[in-house]
């Protein structure tokens, strides 16, 4: 499923555990529901989307599944969305690529997504 994406777009930044990553979303259809989650590390070089799932992993004490890391992956983006933090940052039209290398279909709407993609993000 490698994709290259670029948009310009709302992006909101923010630390986790050691990673910079940046998360918008996208629609799948003209209703503009930003059913689709996109969310990349930004740290170049270093990680790339596949540290998030390993740090998902590790926040559990037994093996989650992928689905249970994918929310947990969502609720830190929505989570980050949410609060103003002051090593946050809203980017309302940023301009930026992604390399994505994962694409996870969850089993229910979680967080208003049905979808969520992660890899690498640059921020133009």
């Amino acid at each position: 499923m490698p994709a290259l994406l670029s948009a310009r777009s709302r992006l909101t930044v923010f630390p986790l555990e050691g990673l910079t990553v940046a998360y918008t979303t996208q629609s799948s259809d003209s209703r503009s529901l930003g059913d689709i989650a996109i969310v990349g590390v930004t740290d170049p070089d270093t990680a790339t989307g596949e540290h998030l799932w390993r740090l998902a992993a590790s926040m559990y004490n037994n093996p989650p599944t992928s689905q249970t890391q994918a929310r947990w992956i969502l609720t830190q983006c929505t989570r980050a969305r949410a609060v103003k933090a002051p090593t946050y940052r809203d980017l309302p039209y940023a301009k930026w690529t992604a390399d994505l290398n994962r694409e996870f279909h969850l089993d229910v709407l979680f967080a208003n997504h049905a979808i969520l993609r992660t890899g690498r993000l640059t921020i133009e």
